[in-house]
């Protein structure tokens, strides 16, 4: 439970959960049931059996599998002259009679296959005014969990006596909702789960983009604030009976979570404590932050700041970078110290070396970083350039401009220094910013973020650039596709999957850096042991250091091999071998050749020819950056051409691969895309297009008057 809400430390405690199924959850849109989602369903059940909690299981669906049933046998039994006449409503309580065996039959078979048993309990509530039914109802669960049986409970409506409207003064529950918090005092849970078909509760409807999602509900601030959207497409509840029952559970003392049903792992994210649907609890307004991040209005923010920086000269602009500049390195020592503590942390909790070494702002780095940020200060304005320009007609000037994207989201981890470079490419290039960083430099780039925004002049606003300190807000901010532009990830392959599998954002970067260096037969050797040498030893957790090194056949024979072997071991690197290598140079195999070490350790494999190492690198690496050492130009060209990565060198060392030092001034990452930017992302990268015409009172009407030149012009 690393990532556990603070607000939730209270799961910790938890043993008996009451988890309530909506209709919507386990149905399809056409009203039949899902197979596939109560399976889901019922193995994440399973999970949280095995590791000791109690489940007590509320289910709705019985209606609805009984009409669909019903439906079919009344199809089978129907004339032709009964198929013209108009379709009357089955009964309910017909419908529910039939369900519920069914909907027990398939929880049953679905509970066996997972080895598990599951045992149904139909009440009404006129059972509940009864104290020996209530005695006798807590002691047969008691036993059944006892059992590691899962009770199943749903109201018999079969039977029951209640008729529309269900929700009035004389009533007990009037739904699976309010029974499942009724269930949860009378039975003493611990945590009452509420499983709807959206992802909580919302300040609106859940398809209104404006609505927010409520993360943890404040009676006296949100019970006024919120506007409820259609009830459910099936059941007999929705959000608002939802709340309620929340509520009323709430008020008793039993904390509750309504949270989607369709994604996956969501039960056992909740008892992880993860920061997802809706919490209700009785102390809520003690634990709650005084003001909710929004991350709509963060992101907007953003946005109309950067107009607001759009609108300043270029000369303004290359003031601010240039102040922000003046800023770090008289505030280094405060850096310093903010950094270092960092460091101190990160080491006592135990991270990986790479990690703590990306972390830490090296002697002379933020005077790098200063300078830097004047390179990119001095370069030529981006915003507005004239790319292409087209005389349409006479007096009819087309201009292909340079226009910023908009507001970009920039995820990173450990490295504070990224923040830095992000900002001020941000800056030169008209654009907004959302930066979240690793919880590991959370001190480094708290104090990093403070320099920057306090050197933005109040005309353009300090929210130009949001830090996101919460983990918990990015899958918020990965929903503002109508806001947010771009999203970079930067860091661990993870990282970057979990991001693209979860926006319709466009998503800029690279999941791996498997940089290879080929040594040619026809290589400088002493130039090749340079070039190898400082591929993986400069900085090893770097995205372009070498993570495989790809040597001819022809250079084992000559001893080479051995050589660069011995040399790479007494820089304190470890080896693994591909087949051929692991065999003859008497290495462990590696485990794949598609491998992203970011330490002090690499791949070697004998490849037979330039063919050979062409093919390995377009079959193993990531598209990142690789190298061929050799003094053949055929041979180079042929490599250069031919591997299909976003940097490809000849004789020099992949490290190069980086903005500093492509003259780029920074970089918000290296691309591997193919579309938009590739390779180092500096400020072109950040950069999109527009059209700007200019007439002379010119009309199209059907293009009779109008006499196309399309002539090009000088920019």
């Amino acid at each position: 439970m690393d990532n556990m809400d603070p607000s939730r430390a209270f799961l910790k405690d938890v043993k008996r959960i009451i988890i309530k199924v909506g209709t919507a959850v386990v149905t399809r849109q056409d009203g039949r049931l899902s197979v596939g989602k109560l399976g889901v369903l019922c193995e994440q059940i399973k999970e949280l059996n095995s590791l000791g909690y109690e489940i007590i299981l509320v289910s709705s669906g019985a209606v609805g599998l009984g009409r669909q049933r019903l439906r079919y046998r009344k199809l089978l039994n129907s004339s032709f002259a009964d198929l013209q006449k108009p379709p009357v409503e089955l009964d309910g309580k017909a419908c529910a009679a039939v369900g519920q065996s069914s909907l027990m039959a398939l929880y049953d078979t679905v509970f066996s296959q997972l080895d598990m048993t599951c045992a149904q309990l139909l009440v009404t509530d006129n059972d509940f005014r009864d104290k020996d039914f209530r005695k006798q109802l807590s002691e047969t669960v008691k036993s059944l969990l006892s059992l590691k049986v899962i009770p199943v409970f749903n109201e018999n409506d079969a039977v029951s006596t209640r008729k529309a409207p269900y929700e009035d003064s004389s009533g007990i529950f009037w739904d699976n909702d309010s029974l499942s918090a009724l269930l949860a005092l009378e039975l003493k849970a611990d945590l009452l789960i509420l499983l709807s078909d959206v992802d909580g509760l919302y300040s609106g409807p859940p398809s209104d983009p404006q609505s927010k999602l409520i993360h943890t509900y404040i009676k006296e601030k949100h019970q006024n604030e919120i506007t409820f959207g259609d009830k459910s497409r099936v059941g007999r509840g929705g959000m608002t009976a939802k709340v309620k029952a929340s509520i009323h559970a709430a008020e008793a003392g039993i904390p509750v979570i309504i949270t989607s049903g369709y994604a996956a792992e969501n039960l056992t994210k909740v008892i992880q404590g993860q920061h997802i649907g809706t919490l209700f609890h009785k102390d809520a307004h003690k634990f709650a932050p005084v003001k909710e991040v929004d991350a709509r209005e963060m992101a907007v923010a953003a946005r109309d700041c950067s107009r607001r920086l759009q609108a300043l000269s270029s000369d303004e602009r290359k003031q601010v970078l240039l102040k922000i500049a003046d800023a770090l390195e008289a505030r280094e020592n405060e850096i310093r110290i903010e950094n270092e503590a960092d460091i101190a942390a990160a080491q006592q909790e135990g991270y990986e070396k790479s990690l703590v070494a990306r972390l830490g702002l090296k002697p002379g780095k933020i005077a790098s970083l200063a300078n830097n940020i004047r390179i990119i200060a001095n370069m030529e304005d981006p915003i507005g350039r004239v790319l292409k320009r087209t005389e349409l007609a006479d007096g009819l000037i087309l201009e292909k401009t340079s226009s910023p994207l908009g507001v970009l989201l920039i995820v990173f981890e450990s490295r504070p220094d990224a923040l830095v470079q992000i900002a001020s490419l941000a800056i030169r290039s008209g654009n907004g910013l959302l930066l979240k960083g690793g919880k590991e430099a959370k001190r480094s780039n708290a104090i990093l973020h403070q320099v920057i925004t306090e050197a933005i002049p109040d005309t353009v606003g300090g929210k130009l650039i949001g830090l996101v300190t919460s983990r918990a807000e990015i899958p918020e901010l990965l929903k503002l596709d109508d806001v947010i532009d771009l999203v970079i990830p930067r860091g661990s392959n993870k990282l970057v999957s979990q991001i693209k599998s979860s926006t319709k954002i466009p998503v800029l970067g690279h999941a791996d850096g498997i940089c290879h260096v080929y040594v040619d037969k026809f290589a400088n050797t002493e130039m090749a042991r340079r070039i190898v040498l400082d591929a993986k030893i400069d900085y090893p957790a770097g995205c372009n250091a070498m993570e495989t090194l790809l040597v001819h056949k022809d250079l084992v024979d000559k001893g080479w091999l051995n050589d660069i072997i011995v040399d790479l071991r007494t820089e304190g690197v470890t080896l693994y071998g591909g087949p051929k290598a692991s065999s003859l140079l008497n290495i462990p195999q590696a485990t794949s050749l598609h491998h992203e070490y970011s330490s002090l350790a690499c791949t070697v494999e004998i490849v037979d020819d330039l063919r050979a190492a062409i093919d390995h690198i377009n079959l193993h690496g990531s598209g990142h950056t690789d190298t061929i050492v050799t003094e053949d130009r055929e041979a180079a060209d042929a490599f250069l051409r031919q591997v299909d990565s976003a940097a490809v060198f000849h004789n020099a060392s992949t490290r190069f691969s980086d903005g500093a030092r492509f003259g780029l001034g920074a970089e918000v990452g290296i691309s591997t895309s193919r579309i938009h930017a590739r390779g180092p992302v500096g400020v072109d990268g950040l950069l999109t297009t527009r059209w700007i015409l200019k007439g002379s009172g010119q009309v199209v009407d059907g293009d009779k008057a109008v006499n196309y030149t399309h002539k090009d012009l000088a920019t």
